[in-house]
Formats: C-alpha cells, structure tokens, sequence
C-alpha cells in the first residue's frame, strides 16, 4: 500500500486529487472542534450505546457538542433507507435501473431525507441533555420562549453542519479518492482510537499506572493486528465457479472457446449486516433509555448485557447477510446470461439446474461469511474490554474494525486504478 502511495504521488493528477482528499477530510475534521454557542460536553453518553457509537465515529465530536457533532450518521441511514426502500418500492426500482438519471434523482431524495433525519436526532439529542448540556442564559435567556427558541438555534446548527459534512463526503467522491462518506468515517473512527491510545501511552508515564498500561498496549496491539489479518483474509476471500464457453463459428470468425470463472466473495454484503441488526437493536435502547426507563424489563432482558441481546443480535446478522445477498446476487439472472452466451458451467446442466447450483453454494458461503460477522461482532467488543476498558471497546467495535479495514483496501484499489488510467493515457498518446 505504501508502494502504491508513492507511485501515486509521482503522477501529477494522482497527486492534485489526493491533496484534495486530504484538504476536504482536514476541513471535516476542523469542523469537529469548532464549538456551538451555548453548548457544552454532553456527559452521560455510556448510559446510550447507540449514541456511543455515534460518538466513535464522529471523532468524539458528539461528546463535546461541537458543530459536526451529528457527523455522517444521518447520511449513512437515509441512505440504508433508500436501498431497502428501493427493493420494496417499484417506483424507486425502476429509478435504480434508469441509468445515470434515476442515480441522480435517488441521490436527491437521499440528500431530502438527510435533512429529515438531522433535525429529528438532533431534537432527541437535545432534548436528552437540554438541561445539563446546554447553557440557556448564553442562547436567548432562561424563560420557556427564550429556551424553545434555543433548541430551534440548536436543531438547525446541527442539521447545518450535518448537511455540510454530507457535503464534504460528496465532494471527495467527485473530485478526490475512493468513497468520500467511508473517509469521513475512517476518520473519525481513527481519531477516537488514537484519543484512546495516546491515552494508554501517556499512562506509561505515570508510576501508579505505568505497567498496567504497558500490558495493555502490548495486548492491543497484538489483538489488533490478528483480528485486521482475519478481516483481511475473509474479505478477500471468495469461490471460483469455473464457466466454459462454446466455441462458435459467425461467417469466417470464431468465437468463444474461453473458460472463466464467477468469483463469489465469502463476505459480499460487507458491513451492512453489522449495520442494520446493531441499528434495529440499538432504537428500542435508545428509546427506553431516552424516556428515563433504564431499569425497565427491556433494559434488563434485552439491553446490550443481556444473553439475548447477543442471541438477537446473531440472528438479526445472519438474517440481513442472506436478505443483503439475495439483493446483490441473482442466479437465476446469471444463469439466463450464461446460457445466452453459450456458456455453461462443468458438469451442470445450463437453465435451472445451473441456477439451483449457483443458489447452493452462494447460500452455504453466505451461511460461513455470516457466521464470522457474528463472531466478529462478538469477540474485539469483549477482548478491547478486557484489554483497554470503554474507551478502545466503543471505538473498536466490529462496525469501526470492518469500516477500517474496509476503506483502507477500497482506498488503495481507488489509488491502483487511478494510477492504471494514466498510465493506459500515457501511452496512448
């Protein structure tokens, strides 16, 4: 990756477009430490994990009640909705299958429901801790108007800068490297864990907590570098269904004769399994504990210490990487399309059975990609705990850890075919 860096740099475009993720994702970043008139930290954040992980991946901004404070959140879940809405939805569908117009016009109502979304977290969010994180006297005054016209001040600065950071996320996409969202996530994940790491390195220096913090950097860093290796490994992973094609003969020409293979990755869905079962989980906790009914029987049996918060959880991952797969995978249209090029693959029969083999197997690799999401929500969460405490468990989530490794790769894909481009440019002329 590095190599790869360095080549990058000695292309003059290459080298203009990653300064220009690096200006937009610094502005990003600056916008989280710029301060909201009348705000001050927001405590009481461990009592919420959905707000947790929120705050993790905002770079702490959430916490401190800064003008990013809502970061890419609102973006991210408009656009879950959209995709599912897009399955269900014919209208929607049939925008999805338009071309470069009908891209544009989803990207319009996602960028609509954005701003809904914002304005209603950033009501829930004030109105969580209006009374202890945020000082009305500085706003309009104490009095009931003077503290409703406050919270309306509030709800558009924040939907402002939610707005603005979906903003900056596009602009990277248009006019940098890779995905400009997943940056602004990367981001944001990394400097909360380097928050929690300088944390545990300056603990070296005090005599009191010195060794227990040098164990738990060693220990960190070693289970860190496992749990990256075994992300990297099951990402890359995936089964070659090998296809033959048939040789035909058009006038004077032959064509076909080709043997090929259908990659089918053992982790396609990526982190959207994550995403979906934790963000289902974590509402109903939300909600609960958003009305002031923390020791309710939903906070004892289902909260996120409970034994059936982790069955629950399980089931809801496996569950969403089939639905996810089902949306991205289609045998039955792979099938048609082999047939159509006279193709088939060895030993199946083309049509039906070939479409039953493709379902078989895409389930059973569905069925182990799933098992290991499940795991890997499970275990960093329990290991970073025992190793650091909250602060690397809320950062190195199984969410942040894919988010990580998952940008990290698609970036360097993003720099390899950038660099591939100008070359083939090169040489044309």
């Amino acid at each position: 990756m590095f190599q790869t860096i360095i080549n990058a740099f000695k292309i003059k475009e290459v080298r203009n477009k990653i300064l220009i993720t690096i200006a937009l994702i610094f502005v990003y970043r600056l916008g989280c430490y710029i301060p909201v008139p009348g705000v001050k930290a927001f405590s009481g954040l461990e009592n919420y994990s959905f707000l947790q992980i929120m705050n993790a991946v905002s770079g702490s901004a959430l916490q401190y009640g800064t003008f990013f404070a809502m970061g890419i959140g609102p973006y991210i879940n408009a656009s879950i909705i959209i995709q599912l809405l897009s399955v269900g939805i014919p209208a929607l569908e049939r925008l999805s299958k338009q071309g470069e117009e009908g891209r544009r016009r989803l990207n319009t109502y996602t960028r609509l429901l954005t701003l809904f979304l914002a304005i209603a977290q950033a009501i829930g969010i004030l109105v969580t801790f209006g009374e202890e994180g945020i000082k009305f006297e500085q706003l309009f005054g104490v009095d009931e108007f003077s503290k409703f016209l406050g919270y309306a001040f509030l709800v558009v600065v924040y939907t402002a800068g939610a707005a603005l950071t979906m903003w900056i996320g596009e602009r990277i996409t248009d006019y940098g490297v890779s995905n400009g969202i997943s940056l602004l996530i990367f981001a944001g994940i990394l400097s909360s864990a380097g928050t929690s790491i300088y944390t545990m390195i300056t603990g070296l220096f005090v005599e009191a907590t010195a060794l227990t913090s040098m164990w738990q950097l060693i220990g960190f860093i070693l289970v860190a570098i496992l749990i990256f290796g075994a992300i990297v490994t099951v990402d890359s992973a995936e089964r070659k269904i090998p296809v033959q094609y048939a040789k035909q003969v058009k006038g004077r020409k032959m064509y076909g004769g080709q043997s090929t293979h259908i990659p089918i990755k053992v982790n396609a869905s990526g982190v959207m399994p994550l995403i979906f079962a934790f963000s289902i989980l974590s509402f109903p906790d939300l909600i609960v504990n958003l009305l002031g009914w923390p020791t309710s029987w939903w906070s004892r049996n289902v909260g996120t210490q409970s034994w059936l918060y982790v069955v629950l959880l399980c089931l809801l991952i496996l569950f969403f990487s089939y639905f996810y797969n089902q949306i991205q995978f289609n045998p039955d249209d792979i099938s048609k399309s082999i047939q159509g090029n006279g193709g088939f693959i060895p030993g199946t029969r083309p049509g039906k059975p070939t479409a039953d083999y493709l379902k078989r197997v895409s389930n059973r690799i569905t069925l182990f990609g799933a098992i290991f999401l499940a795991l890997l929500a499970l275990i960093p969460t329990i290991i970073f705990k025992a190793i650091g405490g909250m602060g690397l468990a809320n950062v190195f989530t199984a969410t942040g850890l894919l988010i990580i490794v998952s940008v990290a790769l698609e970036f360097e894909q993003a720099l390899q075919s950038q660099i591939m481009m100008k070359n083939y440019k090169g040489f044309l002329k």
